[in-house]
């Protein structure tokens, strides 16, 4: 559920500061130019929270409020920045589509089938990081030294 809240927080907060930059689009000379500044300034702040900020603090403005920290997969290490680029993209251009995807499905019209085997790797770990809770991350490394320590 952090997860969902914290993304929740970050899609508010990107589109509030949108909304706050929204009055120096206006005056820019006619509606596609103010909506293509619009995009431009919403993928900026988007990149500059999900990919930036992450790399810096291991987590977008959301999840530190959530209390969610970004690891990578699987010694929970500090994600790289082509790592987060790619998870970035991926939540930019994939994800949307899903919904769509799943209606258009033949598994969507024959309920009695069965359900298609799922792949290993889920979602959130597709572009090999994960989302983990701040204090199981602590918990985390104080196991690990104590077993190499």
């Amino acid at each position: 559920m952090r997860r969902y809240l914290a993304v929740g927080l970050d899609s508010y907060l990107c589109l509030l500061a949108v909304g706050l930059l929204v009055r120096s689009c206006l005056n820019s000379g006619g509606t596609g130019h103010a909506v293509a500044l619009l995009v431009v300034q919403l993928v900026t702040l988007s990149f500059a929270n999900q990919v930036l900020l992450t790399m810096a603090v291991r987590a977008s403005a959301g999840k530190l409020i959530m209390g969610v920290r970004v690891i990578r997969l699987p010694d929970a290490g500090r994600p790289g920045f082509c790592l987060l680029v790619r998870r970035w993209l991926y939540g930019l251009l994939w994800l949307p589509r899903q919904p769509w995807h799943r209606l258009r499905r033949p598994e969507a019209d024959a309920p009695d089938r069965a359900p298609a085997r799922r792949s290993a790797e889920t979602p959130e770990d597709l572009a090999g990081v994960r989302q983990v809770r701040r204090s199981d991350l602590r918990s985390y490394r104080a196991a690990m030294r104590g077993r190499t320590g």
